[in-house]
């Protein structure tokens, strides 16, 4: 399979079909919190985006953001379902990871949701460590958060 990555911003319609999809799986996971998850997960205005493409087709995407300095913030992981398990949503990890190293991030964090087992199962494989939960999420017993430090 021949996935294609491309570097775009929050403007592009491929990336903004695609977090449709996303928030509809994460209202379901989400059930209640959903309300309180959605105001951190905006894209208006989000400059590093990634979306992978099989035959033309967006089927994946996600995008980083300062979170602090030296720190990018991973958001927005999505992989279509018809698509997983293809190595794609660890493609794009990579990615990311290298574009945060092109604009000086000396690490990346993450928040994702306990439920969300296949992505838990992606990060740990890709040496995320299992970080106290930062910020809004500090609180909030459904999250887990990640963090990997990034080598030169």
């Amino acid at each position: 399979m021949n996935i294609q990555i491309i570097k775009t911003n929050s403007s592009n319609p491929d990336f903004q079909k695609l977090v449709i999809e996303l928030d509809k799986i994460l209202a379901f996971l989400d059930g209640e919190q959903h309300g309180f998850f959605a105001q951190f997960n905006k894209i208006d205005s989000i400059q590093h985006v990634l979306v992978a493409y099989v035959n033309n087709e967006a089927v994946g995407c996600g995008a980083i953001k300062q979170y602090e300095e030296g720190i990018a913030e991973i958001k927005r992981m999505y992989v279509d379902e018809n698509y997983r398990g293809k190595g794609i949503a660890g493609a794009i990890l990579v990615e990311l990871e290298n574009w945060a190293r092109e604009l000086n991030f000396s690490s990346c964090i993450l928040e994702t949701g306990y439920k969300q087992v296949r992505a838990v199962g992606l990060y740990k494989k890709s040496n995320y460590t299992i970080i106290p939960n930062y910020g809004q999420y500090k609180d909030v017993k459904e999250s887990i958060c990640f963090a990997k430090k990034l080598g030169c």
